[in-house]
């Protein structure tokens, strides 16, 4: 094989494989911001100690908005609490866990919802 040849292949599919790649670290990038955006706005604006959160997890969902972050608190860790992170951050929803609606847990039990109409 000539040497233009190999240089023409070895472009090619190097572009291939980037191509490849960008959708995944696009999804990969963007789940790390939102996790960031939330646990920044809940430090920073809504006064919790990392003590107090569990955990952040970003989330790229079918759904629309594509991205979204999942947030458990140590005190609560039997719910969910879904936040959005694309132009503000806002509470958008939660989930309680099956295990704690059998054991009579409702949203009033809930000690980290807030409300929409709430919300800044």
């Amino acid at each position: 094989m000539s040497k233009r040849k190999k240089v023409i292949s070895l472009t090619i599919l190097i572009t291939l494989a980037i191509l490849v790649a960008t959708p995944f670290v696009y999804v990969k990038m963007n789940k790390v911001i939102y996790a960031h955006r939330v646990t920044e706005y809940l430090i920073e604006q809504k006064n919790y100690s990392s003590e107090e959160i569990e955990s952040v997890e970003g989330v790229w969902s079918i759904k629309l908005p594509p991205f979204l972050a999942i947030v458990k608190f140590k005190d609560e860790p039997d719910v969910e609490y879904i936040y959005f992170a694309h132009n503000d951050v806002i509470q958008f929803s939660h989930r309680i866990s099956e295990e704690a609606q059998k054991k009579g847990k409702t949203k009033s039990d809930l000690k980290h919802f807030v409300p929409m109409s709430d919300q800044d």
